[in-house]
């Protein structure tokens, strides 16, 4: 408390997320001691236009912030005045995210102690439910300041703070402030000593929100840590601000390894559908490309909407969507100099393929390159995307365990899918293969390929009597 310079600060901002929105004001006051040793504020030209909302909330118009300065030329004052400083803001992340955001642009890295009297109002006084600056001001009757703007609202922190210090006396206020400065910058939403309870274990964990709306999926060999980093206090997107914000829980589930935590977490995504996860969506439908001969004998590609997922050797790629697979075949075609014509991208017709125009095809939609030379190149150019079909001849069990908790799980595969998982042999014994249907999916067949293909040190593959019989494999239907 004697030696610490806190740096209280507040900004103005034209909107809620630090990917896009910018700093319009910043209110900064330096307090050591108990007295100010410092004040400096600023208005911020945004550099973009501020909503009429914005304008009617904080009272910073597009005309005041015309000639006052943008943050590179105000950046440099602001990181000398909080060298060294504790940075103490309400809602502390929102702050430190922007500051850290306007640095990141000018492709220089800022980083604080970060002091949130949200928490801090939170652990002093927990009788209380509402910890919002408008609420501390009526409950603990500080002076009446301009809200929302940035000056008055760093007067409103300071004087919580100092009559915080005055109640609780500076041995226990202290303590208090020492807890959060070596607690993980958790969202203000959470109880600080939730970290505490999440094992250092491999496992999914999952972020929830109001309603109980699931927001997030995420995986980790390490899911303390993983969920730690989450609240580092650094936005490095839009959606790690609203997602911060929007959080209000956070649930986990142990598994032996990384493997049975990949296979977990795809899983969730797909059947959970939380609103942060973008990537390993579950498809509606996939394709694939097929190699067929012509009339002429020449190889050419077709897209199969239908085809066998337990010959999966005879296709090339899986893909989500049709684009997906023409991005695929318009990179071969101008890496291998094909046919653009023989490999779907142009219709039938007459004449040179456009590619054949520009002298990037040999000939083959002219009948002038040799059939065989074609073909050989045709298969050489699509080798690395030909499926892998199932090399044994039913389930497969992959047994994964850690040595340190002594935790066993055997993930049940076929065709390389994940039928299920189990814990011990006994119940290994009662899994029929035959009484289960699973549906192709593309994650689940790259992810389960390499991992049984190069199997990680202590992951070991086994095959699984055939008296149990095999699972259905379906392809996913719109």
């Amino acid at each position: 408390m004697h030696d610490t310079t806190f740096a209280f600060i507040d900004l103005e901002t034209t909107g809620g997320n630090a990917a896009w929105d910018r700093i319009t004001e910043i209110g900064l006051r330096l307090w050591r001691n108990g007295e100010v040793v410092d004040e400096w504020q600023t208005l911020v030209n945004p550099e973009t236009r501020i909503s009429p909302f914005i304008q009617s909330l904080t009272g910073i118009s597009d005309s005041m912030v015309a000639d006052a300065p943008v943050f590179a030329q105000v950046g440099e004052m602001l990181r000398e005045k909080l060298q060294g400083a504790v940075f103490v803001a309400h809602n502390a992340r929102f702050d430190y995210g922007f500051v850290k955001g306007e640095f990141r642009r000018l492709q220089e890295v800022f980083s604080a102690r970060v002091l949130c009297t949200v928490k801090l109002s939170r652990l002093l006084y927990p009788q209380h439910h509402r910890h919002g600056m408008d609420a501390l001001i009526a409950r603990h009757g500080l002076v009446s300041v301009e809200r929302h703007r940035a000056m008055g609202d760093v007067q409103s922190m300071q004087a919580f703070f100092e009559l915080a210090r005055a109640e609780h006396g500076d041995e226990s206020f202290s303590a208090a402030l020492k807890k959060l400065l070596r607690t993980p910058s958790v969202p203000s939403h959470l109880e600080s000593e939730m970290l505490a309870t999440v094992p250092s274990v491999p496992g999914v964990y999952r972020f929830y929100g109001e309603n109980d709306a699931l927001l997030y999926v995420g995986k980790s060999v390490n899911i303390h840590n993983r969920v730690s980093s989450h609240f580092s206090g650094d936005h490095n997107s839009g959606r790690g601000v609203r997602m911060s914000q929007s959080l209000r829980r956070v649930e986990w589930t142990e598994t032996a390894g990384e493997l049975g935590a990949l296979l977990l977490e795809l899983k969730q995504i797909k059947n959970l559908n939380p609103i942060y996860n973008q990537r390993s969506r579950a498809a509606k439908r996939l394709l694939s490309i097929a190699l067929e001969p012509d009339a002429n004998g020449y190889l050419r590609a077709r897209l199969a909407w239908e085809f066998d997922p337990l010959q999966l050797g005879q296709y090339f790629g899986l893909f989500r969507a049709k684009r997906e697979a023409l991005k695929a075949l318009t990179g071969i075609a101008q890496k291998n100099e094909l046919c653009n014509r023989l490999l779907g991208l142009e219709p039938p017709g007459e004449g040179p393929c456009f590619q054949r125009r520009l002298g990037r095809c040999q000939g083959a939609c002219e009948g002038l390159e040799d059939v065989t030379r074609y073909n050989l190149r045709m298969q050489i150019a699509f080798h690395n995307l030909r499926l892998k079909t199932w090399p044994w001849p039913g389930m497969v069990g992959a047994s994964e365990r850690n040595p340190k908790s002594g935790r066993t799980d055997i993930h049940v595969i076929y065709n390389w899918l994940h039928v299920t998982t189990v814990q011990s042999g006994a119940e290994l014994q009662a899994i029929e293969g035959a009484g289960h249907t699973i549906t192709l999916d593309a994650d689940s067949y790259k992810l389960i390929m390499k991992a049984l293909l190069k199997p990680a040190p202590g992951l070991e593959i086994f095959p699984l009597p055939g008296e149990l019989g095999t699972p259905e494999v379906l392809l996913p239907e719109d």
